[in-house]
């Protein structure tokens, strides 16, 4: 870095310094501290043993959950990877197959969890910002071969979608081709699952209510320690009787709480706390797209930023060179390639940290 980048950098670091006294971490919304009332929540909170099925604020909160995505009952588990693979266990036998959209968190972020624990097979599907419509869908079924021929293939089960699209950078579904794909999917007789881990976010990016996204799917995943902030947890919600076969799986992987209702009060603040705010996680987010791509040596689809995650591509500077030298004064993010990064902004996010951030950007960029 030239002496001139290397100043900038310093001053940009020193206004991040005297402007916040912190690190400004953009690695994720999953980054984030309870609030104090949340700790409160938390400290008040009734418990009992969840593995009992007694503690009470577990039980609120599932019943909360299934309440607002329209299902019949919900699950709490300490981890989205948890959710979203019970899901995968609960639907599937092993060799079945599962349709996913393209760079689904489902299997590129959870550690190709899929094979070692349902041992299904995954098939990515074509599509765009990790969509795909009914057509797409249909394509990809097993054609008709006769009896002896289909006992060769691995039979689809299961289809799954994610919304919204992390690797898309928080892309929203449009609701006529997601009720597309799922109109598809019961014609095929085909089970479906959402990765809803931020569907809070893409119900305040468009209005509609989280229920109506999950409506069409037979379980739903969503994440409490993201968006809403909560120390942690997840949730599957879906029919009772296979939120209940689901259960017993949760057993197994070693998921079983006892009093559980301490770190549940968190989540079931968030849910109710929490929500509405995050349209300002999507401003900011915006904020920093447009800031970003006023920055030579940096790239970014600044109407593709729907909701609070912002990916963009460095053109000269490598992204973990771009990365460390962020880091180094005053501000985290991710780099995924050579080429590409990420910035989410989130519960502790202010206006001041996204204007000290774009400062430290602008020096980092120099080439």
């Amino acid at each position: 870095m030239s002496p001139a980048a290397g100043n900038e950098a310093s001053g940009a670091a020193n206004r991040a310094a005297s402007g916040m006294g912190k690190m400004i971490d953009l690695r994720s919304d999953t980054v984030t501290r309870p609030t104090e009332a949340m700790r409160a929540a938390m400290a008040a909170a009734p418990v009992g043993d969840d593995c009992y099925g007694d503690d009470p604020t577990v039980l609120e909160l599932e019943r909360r959950t299934a309440e607002i995505l329209g299902k019949e009952a919900a699950m709490y588990v300490p981890t989205g990877t948890m959710s979203n693979q019970l899901a995968l266990r609960a639907h599937t036998e092993p060799g079945d197959a599962v349709l996913i959209g393209p760079g689904a968190h489902i299997w590129f972020g959870e550690g190709g969890a899929p094979s070692p624990i349902s041992g299904v097979v995954i098939r990515p599907l074509e599509g765009e910002r990790g969509m795909f419509g009914a057509a797409t869908l249909r394509a990809a079924l097993n054609l008709d071969m006769g009896t002896v021929r289909a006992r060769m293939q691995s039979p689809v089960r299961l289809v799954c979608a994610e919304n919204t699209h992390n690797g898309a950078g928080g892309a929203v579904w449009p609701p006529d081709l997601l009720r597309e794909m799922l109109d598809a999917a019961r014609e095929a007789g085909l089970a479906t699952h959402l990765d809803g881990a931020r569907l809070w976010n893409a119900t305040a990016a468009t209005g509609i209510p989280e229920a109506e996204f999950a409506a069409g799917f037979d379980t739903v995943n969503v994440c409490f320690s993201k968006a809403l902030g909560a120390p942690l947890g997840s949730a599957l919600a879906g029919p009772a009787g296979l939120v209940e076969r689901a259960r017993r799986f949760k057993q197994l992987y070693g998921g079983g709480f006892r009093q559980a209702g301490i770190v549940a009060a968190g989540a079931l603040y968030a849910l109710e706390h929490h929500r509405g705010r995050l349209a300002d996680d999507h401003a900011r987010a915006k904020k920093l797209a447009r800031g970003l791509a006023a920055i030579n040596g940096l790239d970014v689809d600044v109407e593709g930023v729907e909701t609070n995650i912002v990916r963009f591509r460095t053109t000269a500077v490598e992204a973990p060179m771009f990365a460390a030298r962020c880091r180094g004064n005053g501000v985290m993010l991710n780099a995924y390639s050579q080429r590409d990064l990420r910035v989410i902004p989130h519960l502790h996010t202010t206006d001041d940290d996204v204007e000290a951030a774009l400062d430290i950007f602008r020096a980092a960029a120099v080439v």
